[in-house]
Order: structure tokens, then sequence, then C-alpha cells
């Protein structure tokens, strides 16, 4: 053994040689590599453009909305304390409109008769006896317990014609509180109604009713109860039209809010927030068809005493 390395060995004494092992940690350092890292930005980037698209989408249909409700005269949703347009004042939030008022479609029914020129009731029977209008109102009575609304109809026959009533109860609703969408039981019902009505001459009164509750904001252009019962008569409209009755069954649409309530002594009564569909015998038809007819004073006596006043002016001025 050369010399050094016996002083070497003779200094530290007898100790072993150190051995050092290597071993390759490449294995262990693949599951914390940066391949994953670019798998989770794809997946990103892609959820990114998804939402892009979802937003793009609501915005159009959000704009094909605001022109069918404008048309319709009924763009509007409960928010509490008041209505207003939200698709006039854009998303609050969620890219689902609540509430939306329903608007007639371009083309209700293909075969709507209605589109062809003329009124399409001409030559179909009109029911004016009591006789008639009860055995009417017992096949509407039949429809409504189909859909489960027995215990919201009411009707009784009157000189006038027969009388239809559909209200709410404490435990359900003919339209979403504070908003003019009908639910899908009253729609189902309307829509069967519309044929029915369909092969009769008799006209209808639509008239919408609401109870006493409030709006918060009572300047004279905030929404209100007028506007919510003249609403909510334009959509059992939509509804009948969609069921195929002639537009020309409809002889006038009103909303009345809580002018007529049906519990008096409790203004805020369930009972008084309804639809009414009053069907007209054909004297009474023209009776209030005559009422907004062409007006011609020579044949009232407003217009007589018009014209003893005129007619002496007009001679003294010769």
């Amino acid at each position: 053994m050369p010399p050094d390395l016996q002083a070497i060995k003779g200094g530290r004494g007898h100790h072993d040689q150190t051995v050092v092992k290597k071993v390759s940690r490449r294995a262990e350092d693949d599951g914390h590599g940066g391949a994953w890292k670019v798998a989770f930005a794809d997946f990103c980037l892609a959820l990114l453009c998804l939402f892009l698209v979802l937003w793009l989408l609501a915005s159009r249909n959000s704009e094909r909305l605001q022109v069918i409700l404008n048309n319709a005269s009924a763009n509007l949703i409960d928010e509490g304390q008041g209505m207003h347009n939200t698709l006039a004042n854009g998303s609050k939030g969620s890219m689902i409109e609540r509430y939306p008022v329903p608007a007639r479609s371009d083309v209700l029914n293909p075969g709507d008769p209605t589109r062809g020129g003329g009124d399409p009731r001409q030559g179909r029977p009109s029911l004016d006896s009591p006789e008639q209008l009860q055995e009417l109102a017992q096949r509407i009575s039949k429809l409504a317990a189909d859909e489960g609304l027995q215990g919201h109809l009411r009707t009784a026959v009157t000189p006038q014609g027969l009388r239809l009533q559909l209200h709410d109860t404490e435990s359900s609703g003919m339209f979403e509180r504070g908003s003019a969408q009908p639910s899908a039981r009253l729609a189902g019902l309307l829509r069967k109604l519309g044929p029915m009505l369909a092969q009769i001459r008799n006209q209808l009164l639509i008239v919408g009713h609401t109870d006493s509750t409030p709006y918060q904001d009572k300047t004279p252009g905030a929404f209100s109860n007028w506007a919510l019962s003249s609403h909510r008569a334009m959509a059992a409209r939509h509804e009948l039209l969609s069921g195929s009755m002639p537009e020309s069954s409809v002889l006038q649409v009103v909303g009345m809010a809580d002018a007529a309530p049906l519990e008096p002594a409790n203004p805020a009564a369930a009972a008084n927030r309804r639809i009414e569909l009053f069907l007209l015998t054909s004297a009474q038809s023209q009776a209030i068809a005559a009422m907004y007819g062409p007006f011609a004073p020579e044949r009232s006596e407003l217009g007589e005493q018009v014209r003893s006043v005129v007619a002496p002016a007009a001679s003294a001025a010769r």
C-alpha cells in the first residue's frame, strides 16, 4: 500500500469506505410535471368559450323577445313591490327571464280560418236560450273538472248570457302572483274552450280582476292593478286563440282591477283575483257593439240640441 494511503488510513482509523449510490428520480418527477396544467388551462378556456356563446345567445333571444312582448303590450314581471320591464333594463344576474307574458306567435294555427278573410262565425248557431246556455255551462264544468279546476269555476246563466268566472283560491291561483303568466291548468282549460267556442256564433267579453292589494309605487305612470288585470285578460285571450277560437269571437277585453270584487267584505280575498268570460247572447252583443259604433249626432238628442243652437245663429249670420 502506498505511504500516503497508509497515512490517511492510520489518521482516520479503520473506517469503511463511503459508498454513494445515485438513484434516478425520473419516474417520480413524471407525476409532478406541467402537462396537467396545460390540460387544465385548455379546459378553462373551453368553459369560458361556452359561457360566452350562451351569453350571446341569451342576448339575441332577449332582443327577439323584446319585439314580441312590445307587440303584445305586456312585457312586465313581478319584482316584489312593483312591475318593471326586465328585457328593456337588461338581465338582473340571470339569463333566464322570469314570468314572461305570452305573446301571440306569428302563426297560431296554420288552418286558422280567420286568416282567409271574412267572419268564420257566419252560419254557426247562436246559443241564446237559458236551456242552451245551461247545457254549455255543464260541458265547461266537465272540462274544468278534467283540468282539476272544479273548485275554481263559477257559472251563472243571466239574461245577458253565460257568465264564467275562473278565480283563485287560498291554495292555488289562476296566474303567478303579480304576473300575467297563466298557470298550466288555466292555460290547458282555455285552450280546450277554444274549439268549443269556435263552433258557436256567440261573442265573448273577457274581463280581468285583481284583489285590492296595492303596489308600492302609486305614481300615475307606475304599474298598477289596472294594468295587471288588463294583461291577464289579454293572456286569457291569447290562450283561447291558441285553442283555435276565431278572433272575431272576442268582442271586448277589459281590465277592472279591484273595482268589482266577488267578496266586498274582504277586498284582499283570493276569490277576487279572477278571469271572467261572459258569453253574450246575440241581442247583448249587438247592444254593446252599438255603444261603440259610428256616432251620428243628427239622430241623437245632443244633435237636436246642437242644431237648435246652430241653425238660428247661421240664419242671423246671413
